[in-house]
C-alpha cells in the first residue's frame, strides 16, 4: 500500500537515487535530452526549502512530487486560467520499476488533495512536449493543455487543473 508523507532532509540521497534513475530510464528510452540532468543531494535539500516535497512509499520510496507557490523558471504565466492561488506541481518522478502501476496517478490524486488543503485555486505543470514527456498521462489524469512553448530550447507542454 503506497502512502504519502512530506520529506525530510535525511531522506534527500534516497530522492537523488529515485530522481536519478527516472531519468536515466528515460535517457535509455529516449536518448540524451533536457531529462538526462543528473539530481544532486544540494539541489535537491534547495527544492525542499522552497517547496513542499512529497513521497511515497510502499516499503521503500517509490515517487515523489513537489509543490510550490513560487513559479518554476519555465512556466510563463499568460498562458494560464486567472488564479489568485496557483499551486506548481514539479519534481514528479515514479521509480522506473514502479511505472504504469498506478502510482503516478496516486501522487497526482494526492497532490490535487494538498493543493485544496492549501487552498490553492489552481494546479499547474510542464511537461516535455516530446516522446519522453508524460503529456498524454497529465491529461489522462484531467489536467489541460493551455500551451506550448519553446524554453531556452526545449520543447514544453503546459498542464492546469483548475480547483
Amino acid at each position: 500500500m503506497v502512502t504519502f508523507a512530506p520529506a525530510s532532509p535525511a531522506e534527500a540521497r534516497e530522492l537523488v537515487a529515485l530522481r536519478s534513475a527516472t531519468a536515466q530510464r528515460l535517457t535509455d528510452t529516449f536518448g540524451v535530452g533536457p531529462w538526462s540532468r543528473a539530481a544532486t543531494e544540494r539541489g535537491t535539500l534547495v527544492n525542499m526549502r522552497r517547496s513542499q516535497v512529497w513521497i511515497a512509499r510502499d516499503g521503500g520510496i517509490v515517487a515523489s512530487f513537489s509543490l510550490s507557490v513560487r513559479k518554476p523558471w519555465a512556466i510563463h504565466r499568460e498562458y494560464f486560467t486567472s488564479s489568485s492561488t496557483p499551486l506548481y506541481l514539479t519534481d514528479m518522478a515514479v521509480h522506473p520499476d514502479r511505472q504504469r502501476s498506478g502510482i503516478g496517478r496516486q501522487c497526482l490524486v494526492e497532490a490535487t488533495r494538498r493543493a485544496r488543503e492549501w487552498p490553492a485555486d489552481a494546479l499547474r505543470l510542464d511537461a516535455y512536449d516530446t516522446l519522453a514527456g508524460a503529456g498524454p498521462f497529465y491529461e489522462r489524469c484531467g489536467f489541460r493543455t493551455v500551451g506550448h512553448v519553446v524554453y531556452r530550447g526545449t520543447p514544453l507542454v503546459y498542464f492546469e487543473l483548475v480547483l
